[in-house]
């Protein structure tokens, strides 16, 4: 005979099952705080506001977002770690922040595999090579042989150590046997004016970033980093067709804290998913900036996660990157 206690508790947990429902329908009752991991101004913080702007409308209840850079992004992200699993604050970040930073910093505060439950892989991005006007070359096979001729000589920029964009350049001087010489920066909206001035040399972020600035001639983009040319520069050669073997990926998604009842999270990603599907939001945010609109459903994307973490954690023991 099952004791008070052990029927309390399946009480409780009935109570819990059947309130989750109408958690969902009564989902947001107040303001949504959207985590923006990295510095005001960027890419991510763009995409971020654009997404919070609709779901705002479509709630009826503001949803803002906030930036908190430092860390490589760990900052932000255990901010949201630490909230209340309601809901009503969410993360939106590149992919590094699941499957790259706990390859480079052994000492965070959280497990995103664990802590994290991703929502929504919003849009994948167009990864390129892009090289200040000052820089000794404009190919990728001049890049390397000017590199190998000059260690150390030329400097490459990232939005953080762990960010995509440092494993990325790691992983490439790794596969080039080339020195490079790192230059660390807290987002994209910091090392831009950089690349401008050419006092760094080079960068690999989203196509979006440079191409204003490469059509002003004002910076050149080399090559993209993808596995394949880009629909929208299909003269654009590819790293790999340099580098056999190489190429990377990276996506924008969004998540809540572990814990969130599903019917919550199962509202926030058909809403994100209504969204970025829409023409006007494609668009200006998805056309516009060279990228892909995410298609998984949050099952896949779990998968995804777990599956990129591993592929990532080689990547990051072959590069040798690591927290500075």
């Amino acid at each position: 005979m099952m004791s008070c206690r052990v029927l309390g508790v399946l009480a409780a947990a009935f109570v819990v099952a059947a309130m989750s429902p109408a958690k969902a329908q009564d989902f947001p009752n107040r303001t949504v705080r959207i985590i923006n991991p990295f510095a005001a101004g960027g890419a991510t913080e763009v995409m971020a506001r654009a997404i919070a702007h609709r779901l705002s409308e479509m709630w009826g209840q503001p949803v803002i977002v906030e930036s908190r850079p430092g860390a490589g992004s760990v900052l932000g992200v255990d901010s949201v770690v630490k909230s209340a699993p309601d809901g009503h604050t969410l993360l939106f970040s590149d992919s590094a922040s699941f499957v790259i930073t706990p390859h480079i910093n052994s000492k965070l505060p959280y497990d995103p595999l664990k802590d994290l439950a991703p929502l929504a892989l919003c849009v994948r991005i167009a990864p390129v090579l892009a090289a200040a006007n000052n820089a000794p070359f404009n190919t990728i096979p001049e890049m390397l042989a000017y590199a190998k001729a000059n260690p150390d000589a030329l400097t490459f920029a990232s939005s953080g150590v762990g960010s995509y964009m440092h494993v990325a350049m790691e992983y490439l001087k790794h596969m080039t046997g080339t020195k490079i010489l790192h230059v660390p920066f807290r987002g994209s909206n910091l090392v831009v004016p950089e690349l401008l001035a050419g006092r760094v040399s080079m960068y690999i972020a989203t196509l979006s970033v440079f191409d204003q600035y490469a059509q002003e001639g004002k910076m050149k983009i080399i090559a993209a980093a993808s596995e394949k040319r880009l629909p929208q520069r299909p003269n654009l050669p590819t790293i790999g067709e340099t580098v056999p073997g190489y190429s990377i990926s990276s996506w924008f998604g969004m998540a809540a804290p572990a814990g969130t009842p599903a019917p919550i999270l199962d509202k926030i990603h058909a809403d994100i998913m209504k969204v970025i599907a829409e023409p006007a939001f494609t668009s200006i945010f998805v056309d516009k900036q060279s990228f892909q609109i995410g298609d998984l459903n949050r099952a896949d994307l779990i998968k995804t996660v777990q599956v990129e973490h591993k592929k990532w954690g080689e990547l990051v023991k072959i590069s040798g990157a690591k927290q500075e």
